[in-house]
């Protein structure tokens, strides 16, 4: 049952702050900077209606007013409410293509800036990376990754992946990295159990891509993942 509470929480919080969302579009002049709040409010809504506890540590070695790329594990669907719930920024994901037409939900990615990828065409990706690039430089905001691709089967992190992570290297960005511990005891991808976990959100130092050039970028992506690991042992997971 509790498995059911979960998905009426989440579609019950998405019609009513998402339709809320379209509305504030309308009036935002940043597109997408309201958009923004009312998604961290959608994900502390979610987390507070289950009764999930929750804990993120780390934020202070990083700037209110800096703009950063977010690289995390990816554990469970409870990563996003929990991500978005506890990083105090204009954040938006690279997302997958299939969610941009999802109603209310897409609509509501679509007029907060959020970018989409198309993962089954490599050519399509690649012009999407340079779509997102050039809007970044005009209309700077922070990017949330998940360099593994998709969510683990196991609880093990997965190799990162070095495409969403080049954005660092040709825009400058620092990119932060994030180990997420707990989602995966709480929902684990394919199954129909909602265990109620304690979720911890541990921010690492920020990673200066700007040292690496585009020959580097699977040690980026390797130096980011390292750096994830050291997270997830310091959080004794």
């Amino acid at each position: 049952m509790r498995y059911y509470w979960l998905w009426f929480v989440v579609i019950l919080w998405t019609i009513i702050l998402g339709s809320l969302a379209l509305f504030i579009a309308l009036f935002d002049p940043t597109r997408g900077k309201a958009m923004s709040w009312i998604t961290r409010l959608w994900s502390r809504f979610i987390l507070f209606t289950l009764r999930t506890p929750y804990q993120v540590q780390g934020l202070d070695l990083l700037d209110p007013d800096e703009n950063y790329i977010f690289a995390a594990n990816h554990s469970s669907s409870m990563d996003i409410p929990l991500l978005f719930g506890c990083l105090p920024y204009w954040l938006v994901p690279i997302a997958k293509m299939e969610l941009k037409w999802i109603p209310i939900l897409g609509w509501a990615m679509q007029a907060g800036g959020h970018v989409f990828i198309d993962r089954s065409n490599h050519e399509k990706a690649m012009k999407s990376m340079d779509e997102i690039k050039h809007s970044l430089l005009v209309k700077p905001r922070s990017i949330l990754l998940f360099p593994e691709g998709s969510r683990t089967l196991n609880g093990e992190i997965q190799p990162f992946k070095p495409g969403g992570l080049l954005l660092g290297i040709e825009t400058g960005m620092l990119i932060v990295p994030l180990a997420i511990s707990g989602t995966f005891e709480s929902l684990k991808k394919g199954s129909k159990q909602f265990k109620k976990h304690k979720l911890l959100l541990k921010v690492g130092e920020p990673i200066n891509s700007g040292s690496y050039q585009f020959d580097d970028r699977k040690q980026l992506a390797k130096d980011v993942r390292d750096a994830v690991l050291r997270l997830k042992s310091v959080a004794g997971t």
